[in-house]
């Protein structure tokens, strides 16, 4: 079920806009540590005021941060699911929120993975995501639609020579998975939606407010997440309907602001 209403009085889904805040910090030699990502944080906080909520204080419009990918950290929690990741960058990672019906659930990840193997690539595994609602003191209309959160690990083809063309794989894959799930029509609070899928960046984003990020995602709490860089989001939709998928839009670009559609602009 969509969150988003059809146009019906003086509502209207098409002038639906945004005024975000995002902020950037990055080591200026690519050291990477656990301190640039509590830095990024630390941004999220400040920016606060660029951020909105609901009629529950609790409930954000969504933030979120993108990093680089944290190969020693994939390193020490893989080996327990049974599969080896490849050197670093012949590797990518998918962020994936899921539906919580569990069949639901099941022909997603089927079709991803059969997505992968059509575009030529290697499909490793699954891990899930570890989260806390409760310490993310997420009310109940945040929790409603929140998704089941995996990491969908995919190792380089051989129909990709390099870094470069394996990154532009990775994004037609993730068209190709989305479409297909899409065409199933499924119906499900907790909508299926790629947050990210590269072998450069991931991104931990959801439903939240600005201090919720680093709360609900263990991850980021884990001092062997590292990285160079980190770019953060907290959204403030001045006429969109919050929704777990529309959070931190940071898949191809970051941007504050307003960024329409073709006929907006």
């Amino acid at each position: 079920m969509s969150r988003q209403p059809a146009k019906q009085g003086l509502y209207d889904p098409g002038h639906e806009h945004d005024a975000c805040g995002v902020g950037f910090v990055a080591h200026i030699k690519n050291k990477k540590s656990h301190d640039i990502i509590e830095q990024g944080l630390e941004i999220l906080l400040r920016l606060t005021h660029r951020g909105a909520s609901g009629a529950d204080p609790r409930e954000g419009d969504g933030a979120g941060i993108l990093i680089q990918i944290p190969d020693t950290f994939f390193r020490a929690v893989t080996p327990e699911l049974d599969f080896e990741l490849p050197p670093a960058g012949e590797y990518g990672v998918g962020m994936v929120f899921l539906p919580k019906d569990p069949e639901h659930r099941r022909q997603c990840e089927q079709i991803t993975e059969q997505a992968i193997a059509d575009e030529g690539q290697h499909f490793l595994g699954w891990r899930d995501v570890p989260v806390d609602a409760v310490r993310a003191d997420l009310p109940e209309s945040v929790t409603a639609c929140e998704p089941v959160i995996r990491q969908v690990f995919i190792g380089r083809g051989e129909n990709c020579p390099d870094q470069d063309a394996f990154e532009r794989k990775l994004y037609v894959l993730r068209r190709v998975a989305r479409n297909r799930i899409d065409a199933l029509g499924l119906e499900d609070e907790a909508k299926f939606y790629f947050a990210s899928m590269s072998s450069r960046t991931i991104v931990y984003k959801g439903m939240f407010l600005s201090h919720q990020v680093g709360a609900y995602y263990e991850d980021l709490r884990d001092a062997r997440m590292t990285s160079a860089l980190a770019l953060v989001h907290q959204r403030f939709s001045t006429n969109t309907f919050p929704a777990w998928d529309l959070a931190h839009p940071f898949r191809m670009i970051a941007h504050n602001g307003e960024i329409n559609t073709l006929r907006g602009n």
